[in-house]
């Protein structure tokens, strides 16, 4: 049976992890991953075979807390990470960068925002495999 393969990349305030084997899991393998990211208040996409966890945490720390929880899973990190230099004009995070934003709160801004910078969010999402 493969095991969960958890692709890691850090954002300022966050990470998110891909799944990109999710397919290939059993039934049980998922429901850990699953129970593992809402133990931590995060967010499990099943449309983009990911999580996210707004905590600002590196690889290492990522794997330490994967390796206590008994999840037996392959982690691997991208360092790979397009960044937007344009800013956020609004909200609670005004003057960050848009690479720097949490991916929960721009899922949000996804389904919520309706302004200009609609576009902007759209290329992050996407950038990010959201």
């Amino acid at each position: 049976m493969p095991k969960p393969l958890f692709v890691f990349t850090q954002y300022k305030n966050s990470f998110s992890v891909h799944i990109p084997n999710l397919e290939e899991l059993s039934v049980e393998q998922i429901k850990q991953s699953q129970d593992f990211v809402q133990q931590r208040h995060g967010y499990f996409d099943f449309s983009t075979y990911s999580f996210s966890i707004q905590k600002k945490i590196n690889f290492e720390e990522f794997s330490k807390i994967v390796l206590l929880s008994e999840l037996n899973a392959i982690m691997q990190e991208n360092k790979t990470i397009v960044k937007s230099m344009q800013k956020i004009s609004f909200g609670k995070y005004k003057g960050l960068l848009y690479s720097e934003l949490p991916d929960s709160y721009l899922k949000w801004l996804k389904t919520n925002y309706m302004g200009r910078e609609r576009e902007e969010i759209a290329l992050e999402i996407q950038s990010r495999g959201l």
